[in-house]
């Protein structure tokens, strides 16, 4: 989607001008993410990044049972806004990046690398060998990520701008050959204006360097 700066114009009103819950991403409980996080054995402080996160409520679940390193990464300042306001006094433990993942330098390496609806928005193969160059830098040997995005048969557009839907195989072959596939889940997810929409959730381990 262009240049750091269109994607950024682009995200900040559409949180500026909007309620979080009523965006057709939002999730009350976002219970699949949060099974997928605990089902890869990370623990409790090991250091885990939500990309994309925004105003996205997992970051409260998984501070509720328990995680302690949590990291929250958006190029959208008014969605970081919402998250740190609901959150109140939690919100201090919890790292906000307000950066762009496909241009941000990671000062560290992350046990697990969570992404809702992130990478589906880049349709550009460079900015998707962008994406993977930062997961290698980012996540450790053996450390997990979870990429979730629209499923083949999930909506062409979202927020008015044209996704990139994946199979599982597609999904793999982006990430490359240093990325284990673990898994791929789909669901069915209902947006708060009633509209369904698929979902393909893929799980990989990084390999070792």
């Amino acid at each position: 989607m262009g240049s750091m700066t269109t994607r950024r114009v682009h995200w900040e009103s559409v949180y500026a001008d909007r309620d979080p819950t009523s965006v057709s991403w939002y999730q009350e409980n976002p219970a699949r993410s949060v099974i997928l996080i605990e089902e890869t054995g990370v623990a409790a402080d090991d250091p885990i990044l939500d990309v994309g996160g925004g105003a996205s409520r997992l970051v409260d679940r998984l501070q509720a049972i328990g995680f302690t390193d949590l990291t929250v990464l958006d190029l959208a300042p008014a969605a970081l806004v919402h998250a740190r306001e609901r959150l109140g006094h939690g919100s201090r433990d919890i790292r906000w990046l307000d950066a762009d993942v496909l241009t941000h330098r990671f000062d560290r390496r992350f046990a697990l690398w969570h992404d809702r609806a992130v990478f589906h928005f880049l349709t550009q193969g460079e900015d998707q060998a962008r994406y993977v160059a930062q997961l290698d830098s980012a996540v450790a040997a053996g450390g997990n990520v979870i990429i979730a995005g629209f499923a083949l048969d999930g909506p062409e557009k979202c927020s008015g701008l044209t996704v990139q839907r994946h199979s599982p195989e597609t999904l793999a072959a982006r990430l490359g050959s240093g990325f284990e596939p673990l898994g791929f889940q789909e669901e069915a997810h209902h947006t708060p204006g009633g509209a369904v929409q698929h979902f393909l959730y893929g799980s990989f381990r990084r390999l070792a360097d």
